[in-house]
């Protein structure tokens, strides 16, 4: 079995934030990266997030600000209302009926993650430092 490839800043599907650019559009021309951009512009915040073991928060509105490979969950009091910065590749699924965005780790690997920072998100050394961590996660205990 080869071990798994963990790519923290890309969604795992293209269709995984779901909505009207995940559809099948028989006339729609374009390449996937045109689809793939067009779904990273769902609206998720307020979303319900589940990790692996239960509930660990809700999409914050600062995920607007980050980019469309990350989720910003707030984790209101089961952290001490912490933000976690959470790379798209984490994400397992979506599912807009229920508002919920599934991810594949527990919640003591969230809980354990680097804090979200607003002043430092967009350097190199904290995108390096969550995907450095992320990705150890991954290599330690591949989902299941």
């Amino acid at each position: 079995m080869q071990p798994l490839t963990f790519v923290p800043w890309a969604w795992r599907e293209p269709g995984t934030l779901g909505g009207p650019a995940a559809t099948d559009d028989p006339d729609r021309t374009g390449n996937d990266s045109a689809r793939a951009d067009e779904q990273a512009s769902a609206d998720l915040a307020g979303y319900s997030v589940e990790a692996s073991d239960g509930s660990i928060g809700k999409v914050d509105e600062a995920t607007y600000d980050v980019g469309s490979a990350f989720l910003v969950v707030d984790t209101g009091p089961w952290i001490f209302g912490r933000k976690v910065l959470l790379p798209a590749g984490t994400v397992q699924r979506i599912d807009h009926d229920e508002r919920t965005a599934y991810v594949d780790r527990t919640k003591d690997q969230i809980k354990n993650s680097p804090e979200y920072d607003k002043d430092t998100f967009s350097t190199p050394q904290y995108r390096e430092e969550v995907g450095n961590y992320y990705t150890g996660s991954y290599r330690d205990t591949p989902p299941m």
